[in-house]
């Protein structure tokens, strides 16, 4: 069972569908004792990174996500659910994140339109379980006017030139997440979200 986290940040159904197309058993879950049963993970999100940590410490799920990662399970973030992976935002004053993956959320600079709403081309740079079969140049639907700065820059797997490079794919091992919204990417968001489903059934997340 893939288990969709809802704590408020919204975009649960258009990534439970996405996922469901792949076949795959998919619940939204609002109770972080559900994870125990999760064979993969799914954190989406869309807005502010202060108030949707603060939902995840005041629920629980905060705790509950980083034993699962430690789990060894697969974990996929999309949008904010990428950034909260990170350390710190600066986002409306600086505030800790799960520090999952070392490094820190900034605002959008250079002389772009903020936020970066639309599609981008990517940049493929080293291989990913979400990227398999996706080259440079596919284009994903981005959304958003932070993005991470990872303190470790192998950790991105694919970027984007937005105001300069912005990491668009990042992770390691059992941690994966995108920046831009898969499940609105058109044929190329398909295809990722097709491989994080052969991902998570190879880990033993259950089809139907």
């Amino acid at each position: 069972m893939i288990a969709v986290v809802d704590y408020g940040a919204g975009n649960l159904r258009s990534i439970q569908k996405g996922l469901e197309r792949q076949g795959l058993e998919v619940r939204i879950i609002d109770a972080p004792r559900a994870l125990d049963e999760a064979d993969a993970l799914v954190v989406p999100g869309d807005g502010a990174f202060g108030p949707a940590m603060a939902r995840l410490r005041a629920t629980g799920f905060a705790d509950r996500i980083r034993a699962y990662v430690a789990s060894g399970r697969p974990f996929l973030g999309i949008c904010l659910g990428m950034q909260l992976l990170f350390e710190e935002s600066e986002e409306d004053g600086v505030h800790r994140g799960l520090g999952v993956l070392p490094g820190r959320v900034v605002r959008l600079s250079g002389r772009v339109k903020v936020p970066h709403m639309g599609w981008n081309a990517l940049r493929v740079l080293r291989p990913s379980p979400l990227l398999a079969g996706v080259e440079t140049g596919t284009h994903a639907y981005f959304i958003h006017s932070y993005h991470a700065i990872p303190a470790d820059p192998a950790l991105v797997a694919a970027a984007v030139d937005y105001g300069g490079e912005v990491a668009a794919v990042v992770g390691r091992g059992n941690v994966w997440a995108t920046q831009f919204h898969p499940e609105k990417s058109g044929a190329g968001g398909m295809r990722m979200l097709a491989n994080a489903a052969r991902w998570a059934v190879g880990a033993g997340a259950s089809g139907r």
